[in-house]
């Protein structure tokens, strides 16, 4: 069976500045996500179809909107990006990407095995195609990264709806990264110096026994969440099981997990691996628990990039981790150097407060910034350090002569901290000064809660950095139980014993 993707409206009239139903830059941040799309859908023999509005002259919803999309006119053409793809392009008069066209016939030709529905406007026509979609008992996912809308609170309402309400699957055309980092164990940790005791006690007594059975291991959670750590268990197990009488199952880093799924499970002789347990359960419950909050703020952002700048808030020793983890869990950039060396990106961050307050002047910083450092370093200036932020960052952009690329705001508290308000007015002036490119950063405090707030309110942020919400995130809970010794099942009280089947675990060693 094959899929449908429907295309709604990514039209010139909705998607290029000048005409009166123009979404905006962040709908038009979209296009490179739908181009991945196509190209992906059209190479598994997905079949496009473009929806289009095609009003009359004297359309009855002129009534409600601007003349907009006309017949004929370069409003009503698919925009160049996605013209270029073969689709067939269906007109439509309403908000309903069915009522009146072909779309209701042509699906029930193809016969899809689900329906993808992407586009412009989220809370108009796709919330349309995606509901008429589902009352025809098709199977329907929309692309998050692939919908746009001029107005940002009804589009997050309409995500919302689609996915609770209406039961269609929210996905990405574009993948997270899912990282494949070399981690080198310490021999302080293969020696046992990080392990509890008792552990290190039992394997001693059971050499000294003669006993070393082939045991199988599994571990589990105590809540649901998003796995992270299993590379670097990986690694421990590969360098202390013997190569030759090894098995070992698990899910994969990024990959979501239920309360009492079991995610690895080990077997091999026992005293191989015996006094690692506190080591692997150590890892995955940090490290889970990190990435279960990175994806908290991811989800609650909705397509807005996320950074994890919460490296200062941790250990040294493991603030890479920390951060390699908030990756995993769908950030697309973080603070700390070996954090996006584990993940296999450049890390992520430009000046602090203090390089500007030793420079005495925000604009001087960021000149000194633009000079000395590399030209693939964002140019990226933080504004609020001495004058109010809308003023500052016209004042920097001048500054820059076009050479700025964003500005961060991270108002402390003592002033209100960053407000919806502030970031609708720095948008703003930022415009009216003729910088309509440059980005804006939200920092300071944030939390899936306070993403929220700044979505439903419309602000127009174009990447959040998160820190001691994903830093100070709780670890969940891991269990390691025997459930097999020598091939014979046996468990503790209140477990079962024998093999726990689970068919999402695939063998890593």
């Amino acid at each position: 069976m094959v899929r449908a993707v429907v295309v709604v409206d990514m039209l010139r009239g909705f998607m290029e500045e000048g005409y009166p139903l123009y979404c905006g830059a962040r709908a038009r941040r979209i296009i490179p996500n739908m181009q991945k799309l196509l190209e992906d859908e059209l190479a598994k023999g997905s079949k496009v179809f473009f929806v289009c509005d095609s009003h009359d002259k004297d359309d009855p919803e002129f009534a409600m909107f601007p003349p907009h999309c006309v017949e004929g006119t370069p409003e009503a053409e698919v925009i160049p990006e996605l013209s270029k793809y073969p689709g067939k392009k269906i007109p439509k008069k309403t908000y309903s990407p069915f009522y009146g066209t072909t779309l209701e016939k042509e699906l029930a030709a193809l016969k899809p095995e689900a329906v993808v529905v992407c586009g412009v406007c989220t809370h108009i026509c796709v919330l349309h195609g995606v509901s008429e979609a589902r009352l025809r008992g098709y199977d329907v996912e929309v692309p998050v990264d692939c919908v746009g809308d001029f107005d940002d609170k009804a589009h997050s309402f309409a995500l919302d709806y689609i996915q609770r309400v209406l039961g269609a699957k929210l996905t990405r055309a574009v993948p997270q990264l899912t990282p494949k980092p070399k981690f080198e164990i310490p021999d302080y940790i293969v020696a046992g110096d990080t392990s509890d005791v008792y552990f290190v006690r039992t394997v001693e007594i059971l050499k000294k026994e003669g006993l070393d059975p082939v045991a199988t291991m599994e571990v589990f959670p105590n809540r649901a969440g998003i796995l992270c750590g299993m590379e670097e268990v990986k690694a421990l197990l590969e360098t202390v099981l013997p190569s030759d009488n090894r098995e070992v199952w698990a899910l994969a880093d990024g990959e979501p997990f239920e309360r009492k799924e079991v995610v690895l499970r080990i077997t091999a002789p026992y005293q191989s691996y015996g006094i690692y347990e506190t080591v692997y359960l150590g890892i995955l419950s940090h490290c889970s628990g990190w990435a279960t909050a990175a994806k908290e703020c991811v989800d609650a952002a909705q397509g807005i990039p996320v950074i994890s700048f919460g490296a200062r808030h941790v250990h040294p020793l493991v603030a890479g981790i920390m951060d390699y983890s908030a990756i995993v869990g769908g950030c697309v950039g973080c603070s700390s150097i070996l954090g996006a060396r584990l993940a296999g990106i450049q890390p992520s961050g430009t000046m602090p407060h203090a390089l500007i307050i030793i420079m005495g002047d925000t604009a001087k910083a960021t000149l000194a910034f633009d000079r000395h450092m590399p030209p693939d370093v964002p140019r990226i200036a933080l504004v609020d350090t001495f004058k109010d932020e809308p003023e500052e960052a016209v004042i920097v952009a001048q500054a820059m002569q076009g050479k700025l690329q964003g500005v961060r705001l991270d108002t402390p508290g003592e002033r209100g901290g960053v407000t919806a308000d502030l970031v609708k007015e720095t948008r703003a002036r930022l415009d009216l000064a003729g910088f309509k490119n440059i980005k804006i950063f939200v920092s300071g405090g944030l939390s899936p809660e306070r993403i929220r707030y700044f979505i439903e309110s419309g602000a127009p942020v174009d990447y959040f950095g998160v820190g001691s919400y994903i830093s100070d995130a709780k670890p969940i809970d891991f269990t390691a139980d025997l459930h097999a010794v020598e091939g014979k099942p046996i468990a503790k009280r209140g477990r079962i014993p024998g093999i726990t089947p689970n068919p999402r675990l695939r063998r890593i060693l």
